[in-house]
């Protein structure tokens, strides 16, 4: 079946359009439907949080544990992933209870199934007394996969075009399961930053390393209405990356609050006062709004660890058909924009337009280059002393 995203790719830029739209929209939830977990999830990525601030998890039966656990792209049905995480489990509690002298019960350490830890942590099942400690060792988990993934695609031999292909191309399947008369998505657009620019954004930063840009790779979302955008979130992380993925700190967020959400929408306020934490009145906390973006630009603008399943793919390289003895993951931070067609279409007018942004971002530039020195003289002109 042919693809529906038109492609451009010019300057290092691609962009993928929306054209055409045929039916299959079933993975939408619509937001009177989203329950305490789907709550939970966006509120951790509209506020910036991280899951190792939380105190439970809101999982409800094998089956939800079973799509966790292949949204992080293991396969728990086959015994190389098992095995996998239960390495990563037994790595996490022998850390407790060396560093910290927890005692971790047997029924958490050495759960029957994998599946028994993600309920004991959300207090389902006759386990439920255990949690907090389950909770722990899930925060741990968490943690020692991350570390080991970013570790392993430092010694994988693929480049970094390669690798971003392979991002760009598990994202864009994702996004064509939209398509439909009624898909809420107006336009979705890619990019990959180019090294110009990535040059400007380190200079214009106050802290110049190049592993702090996350938007290396960066996909932007336009919506119908500002209704779609809570579902759309919840599709992402349905779909793509696990919300725990989310990157904390790295949410720009001036366009949905979920306290007005909650409050106008009657279905989801008996869920307000089981959350885990005090919605705030503002929009995001832990980051702010872009310091060249104009006064009346809004969005949701976050940053998510994509895995990606190399192993399959390492095997090919060298003609080696058999596969390693555990799965392969790596991440690729990915810059995520959401916004609503109004909105959007407000964000280019005047002050908020991107030309004004790059405008006040190289401005910031030379100031900050040329502070204290003498500005070499253009064609014509005296030298002159930077301000």
């Amino acid at each position: 079946m042919p693809s529906r995203f038109a492609v451009d790719s010019l300057g290092g830029r691609l962009a993928i359009h929306l054209q055409h739209i045929s039916p299959g929209l079933e993975g939408l939830r619509p937001i009177e439907r989203f329950g305490l977990r789907e709550l939970e999830e966006v509120r951790l990525i509209l506020q910036g949080g991280s899951v190792v601030d939380w105190r439970r998890l809101s999982f409800r039966t094998y089956d939800e544990v079973d799509d966790y656990l292949r949204l992080c792209l293991f396969r728990p049905d086959q015994p190389n992933d098992e095995a996998r995480i239960r390495e990563i489990l037994d790595e996490a509690v022998e850390y407790l209870r060396t560093v910290f002298r927890y005692r971790v019960t047997s029924v958490v350490a050495n759960p029957a199934r994998v599946h028994d830890l993600f309920l004991i942590a959300s207090g389902v099942g006759e386990n439920a007394r255990w949690r907090r400690i389950a909770c722990i060792v899930l925060k741990v988990m968490h943690t020692i996969f991350h570390t080991d993934s970013r570790e392993m695609l430092f010694r994988t031999p693929i480049s970094s075009e390669e690798f971003a292909g392979m991002v760009d191309q598990r994202v864009r399947q994702v996004m064509e399961r939209l398509e439909g008369p009624e898909s809420p998505v107006i336009s979705f657009s890619g990019s990959v930053k180019s090294r110009q620019s990535m040059i400007t954004k380190l200079l214009a930063k106050r802290e110049s390393v190049a592993a702090q840009i996350f938007d290396k790779v960066r996909y932007r979302i336009v919506t119908r209405s500002d209704r779609d955008i809570l579902p759309m979130l919840n599709f992402l992380t349905s779909n793509l990356f696990p919300f725990n993925f989310a990157v904390p700190a790295q949410t720009q967020n001036n366009l949905v609050s979920l306290s007005r959400v909650l409050d106008s929408t009657p279905e989801l306020r008996v869920h307000a006062e089981r959350m885990q934490s005090h919605l705030e009145d503002g929009y995001a906390y832990g980051t702010t709004i872009n310091e060249y973006s104009g006064e009346g630009y809004r969005i949701l603008n976050f940053v998510a660890d994509v895995p990606v399943r190399l192993d399959e793919h390492l095997c090919s390289l060298d003609g080696n058909r058999r596969l390693p003895i555990r799965p392969e993951i790596a991440f690729a931070p990915v810059e995520f924009q959401i916004v609503d067609q109004r909105t959007a279409e407000q964000n280019e007018v005047g002050d908020n337009s991107h030309e004004r942004y790059k405008q006040r971002q190289a401005t910031r530039v030379l100031r900050r280059l040329s502070r204290g020195l003498v500005v070499p003289k253009r064609h014509g002109e005296k030298p002159r002393s930077a301000e």
